[in-house]
This record gives C-alpha cells, sequence and structure tokens, in this order.
C-alpha cells in the first residue's frame, strides 16, 4: 500500500451487522423478510462506493488481543468460529487474498499514533468477515485484511484506532466495522429484548449521525445510553463502531440500514 495518499477519491467508512452464525447461507428459521432484508442491504454496500476500494480492512467483534493486531497471511484460511450449525456451514468460503503490505501500513498508523501492534501470519477470516463479505464482494477478488479489537475493549481506545486509521481512506482502502448494535444471546428470540433493543438502537443512530464531536462523546459514554447494557452484557460487538466512527473524521454517519434481526432491532451506518 501506498505511505502517501493517492489521487484516489477519499473511500467512506461502514459499520455493518453481521447477523448471528452463518444466517444467510443455511436455513436457520430465521423470519425470510428478515433475511432478505440484511442481505439485500450488504449486496448493495460495495455498490454505493463512487471508488472501487483496492483493499478492505475489517475490524470484527470476534478478534480481541493485547495489542492491535493484523493478519499477514497472503491466502488467509477460514475460521470457523462458530459451532452447532449444520455440515454445510463448516463448506462455506470466501477465498479473498491478504495483503501483507496493508497489514504493514496499518501497523505503520497504528505505531505512529502511540499503539503497540503485532502481527498474526496464520489467522483466518472469522465469521464477522467472511459471512456479510460473502454478500457483498462474492467475487471473493479484493485483498482483505483483518485488525483485532485490543483486550480491555475501551471506546476511546478504539476511537483513537480508527483516527489513526482515517489516511487510508485516501489510499483506496475500504474500512469495515462489522458487529451488531445489539448483542445479548440470552435475549435474541425473548419478546421482550425487541422494546430494549429498539430504545437503545435509537439512541446508537443518534449517536451515530451526530457531529464527530458529540459522536465521540456519545460512543466513549455508551454505557449511559438506555438499556446499554442489556444491550450489551460485554461490548466487543459495537467496539467496531467506535473504530468506524473514529474513521470518520468530521464525516457525519447516515443510516445505511435499519431493521430487526433474531427479535431484535439492529441498525448499520455509513461515514461519508
Amino acid at each position: 500500500m501506498p505511505t502517501q495518499p493517492s489521487s484516489t477519491s477519499r473511500l467512506p467508512v461502514v459499520f455493518i451487522p453481521h447477523g448471528g452464525g452463518p444466517w444467510p447461507f443455511v436455513e436457520m428459521g430465521l423470519p425470510k423478510a428478515e433475511v432478505q432484508s440484511l442481505a439485500t442491504y450488504l449486496r448493495q454496500v460495495g455498490q454505493r462506493l463512487t471508488t472501487p476500494p483496492k483493499a478492505l480492512l475489517v475490524i470484527s467483534a470476534h478478534w480481541e488481543e493485547p495489542v492491535p493486531t493484523v493478519m499477514t497471511s497472503e491466502a488467509p484460511p477460514i475460521l470457523y468460529d462458530y459451532q452447532g450449525f449444520p455440515p454445510e456451514s463448516y463448506r462455506i468460503t470466501w477465498p479473498a487474498p491478504g495483503s501483507p503490505s496493508l497489514a504493514a501500513r496499518v501497523r505503520e498508523l497504528l505505531s505512529t499514533a502511540g499503539f503497540a501492534t503485532a502481527e498474526d501470519p496464520a489467522r483466518g477470516y472469522d465469521h464477522g468477515t467472511f459471512i456479510p463479505l460473502k454478500l457483498t464482494y462474492p467475487e471473493a477478488d479484493i485483498p482483505c485484511v483483518q485488525l483485532s479489537l485490543k483486550q480491555g475493549l475501551d471506546p476511546a481506545e478504539h476511537l483513537a484506532m480508527g483516527r489513526a486509521l482515517a489516511p487510508l481512506r485516501d489510499e483506496g482502502v475500504f474500512i469495515i466495522g462489522s458487529g451488531l448494535t445489539f448483542h445479548n444471546l440470552r435475549a435474541f428470540g425473548d419478546p421482550r429484548a425487541y422494546e430494549v433493543s429498539a430504545k437503545f438502537d435509537a439512541w446508537v443512530q443518534d449517536a451515530a449521525t451526530a457531529p464527530a464531536s458529540l459522536r465521540d462523546e456519545m460512543l466513549t459514554q455508551w454505557t449511559q445510553a438506555p438499556f446499554a447494557r442489556l444491550a450489551h452484557p460485554r461490548e466487543e460487538h459495537l467496539l467496531p463502531l467506535m473504530v468506524a466512527a473514529g474513521a470518520a473524521g468530521e464525516d457525519r454517519g447516515t443510516t445505511a440500514w435499519a431493521g430487526a434481526m433474531m427479535g431484535t432491532r439492529i441498525s448499520g451506518y455509513q461515514f461519508g
């Protein structure tokens, strides 16, 4: 990857809901309208870009390390990090190439911002990446690198990670945060969860679409939101939104998709 911004148009940043397990490719008993709505949105994510990306950088809720860590394999395997699904769930493929050069650039930017970093040459794409991006980029022909969350799950640190990565937007890299605005495994399928998730999701929409300074303040203090800890007993699925918001800079967010999944209200966002 180039070390200086190119003439490539600045790419937006997105936060996408990746659903649950292998949901779009395996029958899980979910309402067909919900599956179709989210799948349609994910198929359109790349189509909304005016400039095709040179590479993808995905921050998935399903990878945490002591320091921000990047995948460096030139041909990352698939990491089937779910269990209890039909056999075909473990035959899903998404053979996008890796990009050691992008991984090195990510480490450079984070190191300049004061983060210790690491790399993992064996790590594969987890389902926070290969499931949604199999819909968005089914040809799997764009290099992709995953970046881990940082253990401790501090929202301010993840906003700072995103700010450090913002130059990538001018270098042809499409930054994708992959998580869920509601993630309470015990609540999925409970009819009482919808109202809780709807109120929290409304707060997320207010935060994500606010001016940058207010957005960052709200996201840093997300535990003050209505039903925050009912929506996220553990916040790893919300942290990719923090990275995306940090990379957004002054760009205000828009609600790119809002709908239901597993009896809860969830949403996705685009910045820029």
